[in-house]
């Protein structure tokens, strides 16, 4: 699947956000191995906290799904900015529990432009091993 596929996707599903306090919708898809595309949205709550991410709603969904380490192969992320949306620290966190460091994580901005990042370029120093 090309980048520009799997953001298209990404954007269409923004529309599905539910997001009634900050009326800022995210998209979000995931591409895995096998070629399934997986969408998220983010969900709010009046309680910030307990909010979910568009990109943790798709990852998450995938692991429901009996997906797990080595199956996601590139991830999507859609806006409504005018620069380039990045997933937030928590985000990029639990991708890099989950994905390659090398994995292509697609940005747009307004003008439907395309920025192709790595997971490693977003999140240079991420936690890999925990040592008890």
């Amino acid at each position: 699947m090309k980048k520009e596929q799997l953001m298209d996707s990404a954007r269409k599903i923004k529309s599905a956000a539910y997001v009634p306090y900050s009326k800022f919708p995210v998209g979000t898809a995931l591409l895995l191995n096998d070629g399934t595309v997986i969408n998220g949205v983010n969900v709010e709550n009046v309680s910030f906290g307990a909010t979910n991410c568009a990109e943790r709603t798709a990852i998450f969904t995938a692991i429901a799904n009996g997906y797990g380490k080595g199956d996601f192969q590139a991830i999507a992320v859609a806006g409504e900015t005018e620069d380039f949306l990045p997933p937030c620290s928590i985000c990029r966190q639990v991708m890099a529990e989950f994905c390659s460091p090398d994995m292509p994580v697609y940005l747009t901005n307004e003008k439907n432009d395309i920025l192709e990042l790595t997971l490693r370029d977003l999140l240079p120093y991420a936690f890999t091993d925990l040592e008890m």
